[in-house]
């Protein structure tokens, strides 16, 4: 009898699933589908094929996918190789608290290229993949100027405190400041347009209302001082950056797929006003998917001309780590790195280092996240993604980048290296008091 097991079935979205199937016929080929349908209705699909042991068993951490949506040893390939099947649709959580997302998990005893409902699957099981742990806290953040949620671990504390940024999407984005509460952080998911009475669009990033939200995490009695971290991506890295360099207090930021220059929009600091580079539509280019690439189209750092945009990395106090994924087709984020950390370097200082995965698009997210490659961007925002970065209506979607297995495997080590960079960096002042 076809049985098929995947353990734990229920899980947080970032803890792998061990899949299992027994009762088959000694080196049967079969087909291993997963299907997951968003919060808006949306359905993201995979399959591959395998063939079972002389036993009739099947192991996907160590059996090899013959085909299908990748290919070799990879247990967690059905999750992280899930596609819309509306074509630039980017899977998103967005009801952290309440309800997991559900990933049915189907056996065929054939290799199957039809419609899974033409055809009863032989086994099936359903996973639920949480975005928080029980227990976590979720406080809705209105103060002052500052908008967000705040995520408290379980437990008195004090916590780690750390300020999560996204990017061009603009809007609240939660699934990753609640991820990260479930290992012993305390998270604000900062919103910084396109939310509640924030701008929107965004027209210039005015650098004291993050300044605002750093004190207001300072000042909560769960936060563990004297300073916190900063996650961003994309537009929010840039901000990430910025903070870095002019709020003290900021003791630790990771920055992915960012640049190290003001691009797109002014950054306002007090007095201070740093104006964007220039960039060239002329260069941007149409993939053959249709969505736009903008990897060539901004001017460069380097230029006499922009070194008044460009971030005074030197005057960081805190500690610095540059993700970067070498695929990304939205910026080149490695030379922007690259320069960033060169620029410390000539000023005597060592307090950044880089990360660099080939392979790795843009979005890179928590582990088993399935590549987004390409994506529209989301009805909150009168900020295209494309919008965002040039300033200009375009309705195409926006080329992100990546290849599957590479971004997968690039957001597995990236997840663990961005917790133990927070933890050496955020809690190393408690044994020091």
């Amino acid at each position: 009898m076809f049985q098929l097991t995947a353990t734990p079935a229920s899980a947080l979205s970032d803890e792998p699933v061990h899949i299992r199937a027994t009762g088959l016929p000694p080196l049967q080929l079969v087909t291993l589908t997963a299907s997951l349908e968003d919060e808006k209705g949306n359905l993201y699909r995979s399959k591959a094929f395998y063939r079972a042991n002389e036993a009739g068993e099947l192991d996907l951490k160590q059996a090899p996918s013959c085909g299908g949506d990748y290919v070799g040893v990879h247990p967690m390939g059905l999750f992280w190789s899930l596609k819309p099947e509306r074509p630039f649709r980017r899977l998103l959580k967005r009801d952290v608290m309440n309800s997991p997302f559900l990933v049915t998990l189907d056996l065929y005893d054939s290799v199957c290229f039809h419609d899974a409902a033409t055809v009863p699957p032989r086994a099936s099981q359903v996973v639920q993949r949480w975005f928080r742990r029980p227990g976590t806290q979720r406080v809705q953040i209105r103060e002052g100027r500052v908008r967000g949620a705040l995520f408290l671990p379980p437990g008195e504390g004090p916590f780690p405190g750390v300020i999560d940024l996204f990017g061009g999407v603009g809007g609240l984005i939660e699934f990753r400041a609640s991820l990260l509460a479930a290992h012993g952080f305390a998270v604000l998911a900062l919103a910084y347009f396109a939310y509640e009475d924030l701008p929107n669009p965004l027209l210039e990033v005015d650098l004291e209302y993050f300044e605002e939200a750093a004190n207001l995490l300072l000042a909560h009695p769960k936060i563990q001082g004297p300073g916190i971290g900063v996650l961003s991506v994309s537009k929010g890295a840039e901000i990430g950056l910025a903070m870095a360099c002019f709020l003290k207090q900021v003791a630790a930021t990771v920055c992915i797929n960012g640049s190290n220059a003001v691009f797109d929009f002014p950054i306002r600091y007090r007095d201070l006003v740093m104006s964007p580079i220039q960039s060239f539509l002329e260069h941007m280019q149409v993939h053959v998917s249709g969505a736009i690439c903008l990897l060539h189209y901004r001017g460069d750092p380097r230029d006499k001309l922009n070194q008044q945009s460009v971030f005074p990395i030197e005057k960081a106090q805190g500690q610095i780590l540059f993700i970067i994924g070498e695929s990304d087709q939205v910026m080149d984020g490695k030379e922007y790195a690259k320069q960033a950390l060169e620029q410390l370097k000539s000023h005597g200082r060592s307090n950044g280092r880089m990360l660099v995965y080939p392979g790795a698009g843009h979005l890179l997210e928590p582990p088993y996240a399935p590549l987004c490659y390409a994506s529209h961007g989301l009805p909150t925002s009168r900020n295209h993604p494309i919008s965002i970065f040039i300033k200009h209506p375009i309705s195409r979607p926006l080329l992100w980048g990546g290849d599957p297995a590479a971004h997968a495997a690039a957001q597995e080590h990236a997840w663990g290296e961005i917790q133990k960079f927070f933890r050496q960096h955020l809690t190393q002042t408690r044994s020091q008091l």
